[in-house]
């Protein structure tokens, strides 16, 4: 409102200043003219010139005044709104924290039901214990009665009865003891060897590669076959005294079979006889020539396996009396498993478990590739592959001590006298008990689970045994009037102790002791 009548006075002094200069300017020039008669004439526009100016001024100033209310109006109105948007946002907010509490209402009402709920459980609980508390102190009465009548009887009976009690208590306390260091031994034990283990076997992955004792040759015709039998059979019982393998011919259409355990003859039977059908001269003199060429051939054959698998381990290199003898490994078989690639295997998973432990690895990697050498003989020599292997190893090289006792001892056969000694059984243990590893004989898996149950069967309390999943598992039902629960446990203990000390075998076998008590009546 200051600025407005600034405005106003600033106009009016305007108007009021130019119409004194006009005025005095025409009165002058009139004088000095002699035009006095327009004098009034002047005054009057003047006037009506300065009223018209004056209206004009007050329509300004009223249309000033109209916008500066229109300004004021719309100022008012945005504080208006603005303040209705805080008043709403205030309302918001009110609403949000009535919700929040009566959420907080919820949640605490629930707490007071589940503190009532808690209330009520440990009142019953209180009531449980009060009757535990009565019916103690009714055994303790009946103890007292018992201790009573124990009393008239003579010293050695009360003995007994208190020692057959001691007796029990004890079992369960051991009972007890055993399963709780059992479970913590086994879990611990389990952590690491798994861990063990499984980095080993990972480490040393391989095929399995499984041969059979025959080998099948292709004829390029059926009149082959007469050409191998030969006049009276002259060509055939030659070929079977130069290689000792056994020819079978039957209706096979265009094909031969060789028949022997000996890989390594069967071998050079199936080389002489692919050369002979090739060369189509088969009489016996070029069969004696034929076979003497296959088994040189077999030789560096053997020679070029065996530098191959101490390369691929990764030992120095060995003897060629050893080198020739160990690459027969190459065509001998256990169980269905190629020895060879079982060695490798073995060297490998050796090393890898060395490397965890901390062992030596070059002796565990060297005693590993050579521990089933004796294979290769054993049907030549008596006694065990183990012994044999390590004997050869001390007689035709200069191996260490160490290397020979872990291949004389990866059957327990003698003692143990090294970390790396134990590694080598149990990487071959872990090679030869892969899923699909090895085949088993019928007679082996019969007399294994015939052993499983006489081992059950000697204990006490059996009332039946039952050796089940391939005698990975061994099922013990026991009379309920002889063994409890807690002699139960102990003898699940005691069982699978003696099957680790009396018996050979892949993998675990699990002892499962089942005791139950039935009980029956007739109705009549």
């Amino acid at each position: 409102m200051p600025l407005l009548i600034a405005i106003l006075l600033i106009v009016i002094f305007s108007f009021l200043a130019f119409f004194i200069a006009y005025f005095f300017g025409s009165s002058v020039f009139k004088k000095k003219y002699g035009e006095l008669s327009e004098l009034e004439l002047r005054i009057v526009d003047a006037k009506r010139r300065l009223e018209s100016s004056k209206k004009e001024v007050e329509r300004e100033i009223e249309s000033f005044k109209k916008e500066e209310t229109l300004k004021v109006k719309e100022t008012l109105l945005n504080e208006k709104k603005k303040a209705d948007e805080e008043i709403k946002k205030m309302k918001s907010e009110i609403l949000s924290k009535e919700e929040r509490l009566s959420k907080k209402e919820e949640v605490l009402e629930t707490k007071i039901e589940r503190l009532e709920e808690r209330e009520l459980k440990i009142e019953k609980q209180r009531e449980k214990i009060s009757r535990k508390e009565t019916e103690l102190s009714e055994l303790i009465q009946k103890e007292e009665k018992e201790l009573e009548r124990i009393s008239e009887l003579t010293k050695e009976d009360a003995s007994k009865i208190i020692l057959t009690r001691l007796e029990n208590e004890l079992d369960h306390d051991k009972a007890i003891l055993i399963r709780d260091f059992e479970h913590s031994l086994d879990r611990e034990k389990d952590r690491i060897s798994k861990r063990i283990i499984s980095t080993a076997i990972g480490k040393a992955s391989a095929d399995y590669v499984v041969d059979s004792t025959i080998s099948v040759i292709q004829l390029p015709s059926e009149e082959m076959k007469g050409r191998i039998i030969g006049r009276e059979g002259r060509n055939i019982r030659a070929i079977e005294a130069a290689t000792g393998v056994d020819l079978i011919i039957d209706d096979t259409p265009e094909a031969v079979v060789l028949s022997s355990f000996d890989g390594v003859r069967r071998e050079v039977a199936r080389i002489a006889l692919e050369k002979l059908i090739s060369d189509g001269r088969i009489h016996p003199t070029k069969i004696e020539e034929v076979v003497q060429k296959a088994q040189e051939e077999v030789e560096e054959s053997v020679m070029d396996a065996a530098e191959q698998a101490i390369l691929e381990v990764g030992i120095p290199t060995l003897p060629r009396e050893v080198l020739k003898v160990f690459g027969r490994l190459k065509f001998r078989t256990s169980f269905g498993q190629n020895i060879l690639q079982h060695s490798i295997e073995v060297a490998h998973i050796a090393a890898a478990l060395a490397a965890e432990v901390g062992a030596n690895i070059d002796i565990a990697k060297r005693a590993g590739l050579l521990h089933d050498i004796g294979k290769a003989f054993s049907h030549e020599q008596e006694g065990s592959h183990a012994i044999n292997g390590g004997e050869f190893l001390r007689k035709f090289s200069k191996e260490n001590e160490t290397v020979i006792n872990a291949v004389e001892a990866h059957h327990n056969e003698v003692e143990q006298l090294s970390v790396e000694a134990v590694l080598v059984q149990a990487a071959d243990s872990i090679s030869a008990s892969r899923p699909g590893a090895r085949r088993e004989t019928l007679s082996n898996y019969l007399k294994r689970l015939e052993q499983l149950e006489e081992i059950a069967n000697s204990h006490e309390g059996i009332e039946s045994s039952y050796a089940i999943q391939a005698g990975r598992e061994l099922r013990l039902i026991v009379h309920p009037d002889q063994i409890n629960d807690d002699k139960a446990i102990i003898l699940s203990r005691e069982v699978a102790k003696e099957i680790e000390e009396k018996m050979q075998y892949p993998g675990q076998i699990k002892v499962t002791v089942i005791r139950e008590t039935r009980a029956v009546e007739y109705a009549k």
